[in-house]
């Protein structure tokens, strides 16, 4: 056998550890043996890691090498159609599938999102480069589709199997090939602490990425096995994520012979590309063998998905994978410098920067038996690189430069100081020659001090210094269609938008007409987009207002991802737009409030009469099914906003408004004695339906409502908080059941009392809260304050003063003003006039004009004595009962008066009669 030798070596060694444990023989047997099964496989198994450096040099030379005619890659098979889209995008990308509208998994985890990173320095990327850019390759994506992958996901739950647990990394499900790392903490631990590393990222480049770097095929095959095989072996196997990770190999191998035997393709002419935990896998469905058992694939469910590529970064694939920070820009570099030391030219998609075709030497002969290349490479020490002086140098002198220009006190010694330091670490470590992560580290110690004088750290000048955050770009052509379209509808502005930059734009409406359609599309994208993608600077959207002006900052750049992700939900941003409104209104959790923005929104930005009624029948609906009155204060500043717009704008009012106002009038009558005597209802809650009731009184009688029903309600209210009581003094106020000088009475009782002196703050509050339903009642309140600060002693006013301010700033504070302009009119502006000032209250009671004597009668009295059963209705109708005194006689009495008074009123008022001849066309 191939790997006898070695199998031999491990057992002999195993043995020597006399006191380890009983089942190492068998784990360093077993991993031998995964090797040796993988490398007679048929079916060429490559394996990587994913974003390796190593595995993407050694797959550019397998792919030069071999040139295999089928590729299979481990990657989501319903994934396929993007790829070829990679060639309008600047890496990183990332593939993505998406689905809000869910069927078959429970409801409560919409939306679902599924993403596959892509990056220069990966193997799966030249895998798919060469694919797509040599003619007569195919190229086969393998794995579970996005659907299994939350069928199989413990943390997304099908509907109706229970409830999901909270597990998903991040907002979406990361894709990747080869996740190698070590399952359990106890054996990651260990070998971070005797490899002398921080973290996992940093253990890999040290003892894989750099030995594996310049290894020729065959040792990187068995070398990447049987690091699989390890942490395979090692894992736990009676968890979720390891049957779920056999399915995927049960699934990938079932895909692969069921297109060899659709196509008859010679798997010595195929590659599949996998991660190494993979490569090592020994379930019965693996092979490539007729015959082999195939895996039972479910059928996908009745969930939509939706494909496109989004923007990536460095550091949001570092963040989705728990990768070192800056790992991923270290890998880039390392892959820049291989390229350049071995002269390798990369495989890169027609359309990429940089893109160079090189054409391919002939095929190598078929390989021969395997050997044994894992022997000699264990059994000798890596070769690494030596010191590279110029290198390191060059990292000292620039990262110097970098901290000056960020802040720090930093000099040529500091420069010295990290290289010595560098070349220190890396001995002490037992590495050959200092890494990144070494040149990092030598930096925070010699270069940062105490504190950082600017946004960034040391560590993360030096990961800016040896890559950076790379973040991709998504081209015009792979964007959604309503990505597209905001571009294009966009574009009289004369801005470059895909530039990673905040750009101001001017919009003079008055100028130039034709910018109208781009300020509707920016509000609309303002409401859909995150707050800082697009910020309005001068100019607002209010119901009422019209801006000829406007000035925004853009920053559609550096927010790609969310306007494309926008394209999932519809084909326009309007279509997007009312989705979003209807979802808003329609939501399980929506209340009365939530609607009535919602048919707001859609008058400011959608001209649909037709949804804006739906909205506010949705708000009707949702106010009658409401047992609470938390929303009050919002639902009576939306309606009244509402009435305005529409009184001010449409002949009419809407049906779906006037109905609003006769439920609403009706249902707050009917929570009202309920509400006043809850303790969980606040006196805002109570004050806002008040000021539903009384300030849509007139619309809500004339609409047929009946205002014996509120008399009833407020009658059938006893609260006993003191500040539902002024609400409730104030309510009877309003409806004539309590007259002022009953009111001023009650609350002279209050001052006078000593024993509710410390409440009286309360009861100011209710009235201050009783300026929205009775604005007439101002006055009183100025003059409730007034009388306590004149009357109470000091001892009890200083005590309740603090008391008083901190009531009112907590449950009235936005009346307040309202109070104070009352103040300001009350009380007379200069010092002087202060001294002879009497307060209103104060002033003497104006005596009653005694009757007018009987007198030369006017054209006026002439009228009213002529028509006295009207004038005696509209006298009862006031309340003013009297008697009519005889009307002497004048100029307009006996014959002929009437006419003689028609004539002096049109006379001596010509304006009138002129406006009422126009009116009728006379």
């Amino acid at each position: 056998m191939t790997f006898d030798s070695l199998r031999e070596q491990l057992i002999s060694a195993a043995e020597t550890l006399g006191g380890g444990p009983a089942a190492l023989p068998e784990i360093l047997t077993g991993i031998v043996d995964d090797v040796d099964h993988a490398l007679r496989e048929p079916l060429e198994i490559f394996p990587v890691c994913h974003h390796s450096p190593a595995s993407a040099l050694a797959m550019l030379r397998r792919l030069r090498e071999k040139q295999p005619k089928v590729v299979y890659l481990e990657l989501c098979e319903d994934l396929q159609p993007l790829l070829t889209e990679l060639r309008n995008c600047r890496l990183p990308v990332a593939l993505q599938a998406f689905a809000s509208e869910l069927d078959g998994f429970g409801k409560e985890s919409a939306p679902l999102s599924v993403i596959a990173p892509i990056t220069e320095a990966s193997a799966e990327y030249q895998a798919v480069s060469y694919a797509l850019e040599t003619p007569g390759v195919e190229l086969v994506l393998v794995d579970r589709s996005t659907d299994h992958v939350f069928q199989w996901e413990p943390d997304v739950t099908p509907a109706g199997s229970g409830e999901p647990e909270e597990d998903l990394h991040g907002d979406a499900v990361g894709v990747e090939i080869g996740d190698l790392r070590p399952r359990f903490a106890e054996l990651e631990e260990h070998l971070l602490h005797h490899g002398r590393v921080r973290h996992w990222s940093e253990w890999w480049d040290q003892y894989v990425e750099q030995p594996l770097a310049g290894a020729d095929h065959e040792t990187y095959r068995q070398v990447m096995v049987l690091v699989g095989s390890l942490f395979r072996r090692l894992a736990p196997h009676d968890t979720r994520r390891y049957a779920s990770d056999e399915d995927r190999e049960r699934y990938m191998w079932t895909r692969i012979r069921e297109h060899l035997a659709a196509t008859g393709a010679d798997p010595a002419d195929c590659l599949y590309v996998c991660g190494a935990f993979h490569a090592a896998s020994r379930v019965p469905e693996a092979g490539s063998a007729p015959g082999t058992p195939d895996f039972a694939i479910s059928p996908r469910t009745g969930t939509t998905w939706l494909y496109g590529l989004i923007p990536s970064s460095h550091s949001a694939i570092e963040a989705q994978f728990g990768l070192a920070p800056g790992s991923v820009s270290i890998a880039a570099a390392t892959w820049q410098k291989q390229l350049t030391k071995h002269r390798l030219t990369p495989f890169k998609l027609e359309g990429q920067r940089s893109g160079r075709k090189k054409a391919l030497p002939a095929p190598a002969a078929a390989p021969g038996p395997v050997t044994d290349h894992l022997s000699g490479y264990l059994a000798g020490p890596p070769v690494l690189d030596g010191l590279d002086e110029e290198e390191l140098r060059g990292w000292c002198v620039d990262i110097v430069r970098l901290a000056r220009r960020n802040g720090y006190l930093a000099s040529t010694a500091d420069a010295i100081a990290v290289f010595e330091t560098s070349i220190l670490l890396a001995g002490m470590r037992g590495r050959a020659r200092p890494t990144p992560y070494d040149f990092q580290d030598a930096a925070v110690t010699c270069i940062e001090k105490d504190t950082v004088p600017g946004r960034r750290d040391v560590r993360r000048l030096c990961e800016i210094l040896l890559g950076g955050d790379r973040i991709g770009r998504v081209g015009y052509e792979a964007m959604p269609p309503l990505a597209r379209d905001v571009f294009d509808r966009l574009e009289p502005l004369g801005l470059n938008l895909e530039q990673r930059s905040i750009q101001r734009a001017l919009l003079d409406l008055n100028a130039r007409p034709e910018l109208a359609a781009c300020s509707q599309l920016l509000w609309m994208l303002r409401y859909l987009l995150p707050g800082q993608a697009i910020r309005p600077i001068m100019g607002s959207r209010r119901l009422g207002e019209k801006h000829f002006q406007e000035s925004w900052d853009l920053d559609l750049g550096r927010h790609q991802r969310a306007v494309i992700e926008l394209g999932y939900e519809g084909v326009t941003v309007e279509q997007v737009l009312e989705q979003r409104l209807r979802r808003e209104a329609w939501d399980p959790k929506a209340t009365a409030a939530i609607a009535l923005k919602a048919v707001e929104d859609s008058l400011l930005f959608l001209e649909s009469p037709r949804l804006t009624d739906e909205l506010g029948t949705r708000a009707i609906e949702l106010l009658s099914a409401e047992r609470t009155v938390d929303d009050a204060p919002a639902v009576l500043r939306r309606i009244r906003r509402l009435l305005g717009h529409y009184r001010a704008t449409a002949p009419v009012l809407p049906a779906w408004c006037e109905r609003f106002v006769t439920t609403g009038y009706a249902h707050y009558c009917t929570l009202l004695p309920t509400a006043f005597v809850d303790e969980a209802t606040g006196v805002r809650q109570v004050g806002a339906m008040l000021g539903f009731l009384f300030s849509m009184e007139s619309l809500a009688l004339s609409l047929g409502c009946d205002r014996t029903q509120l008399e009833i309600a407020v009658r059938q209210s006893h609260p006993e908080s003191p500040a539902k009581v002024a609400l409730l003094w104030a309510a009877l106020y309003q409806l004539g059941a309590l007259p002022l000088t009953d009111l001023r009475a009650r609350v002279g009782e209050l001052l006078g009392n000593p024993l509710v002196v410390p409440a009286v703050p309360q009861y100011v509050s209710g009235f201050v809260q009783a300026l929205e339903p009775v604005p007439r009642l101002a006055p009183f309140v100025v003059e409730t304050l007034s009388r306590a600060f004149g009357h109470l002693p000091d001892p009890v006013l200083l005590p309740w003063l603090p008391n008083l301010i901190m009531t009112l700033r907590q449950q009235a504070a936005e009346l307040v003003p309202v109070l104070t302009r009352e103040a300001g009119r009350t009380f007379p502006g200069t010092l002087a006039a202060l001294d002879s000032w009497i307060p209103p209250w104060k002033a003497p009671a104006r005596a009653r004009p005694s009757a007018v004597s009987a007198g030369p009668a006017s054209a006026a009295a002439v009228l009213l004595a002529a028509g006295r059963p009207s004038a005696d209705a509209v006298a009862a109708l006031l309340g003013c009962e009297g008697e009519w005194t005889p009307v002497a006689a004048g100029p307009f009495s006996g014959a002929g008066g009437e006419e003689a008074v028609a004539a002096a009123l049109l006379t001596a008022y010509p304006e009138a009669a002129n406006a009422v001849a126009d009116l009728i066309g006379a």
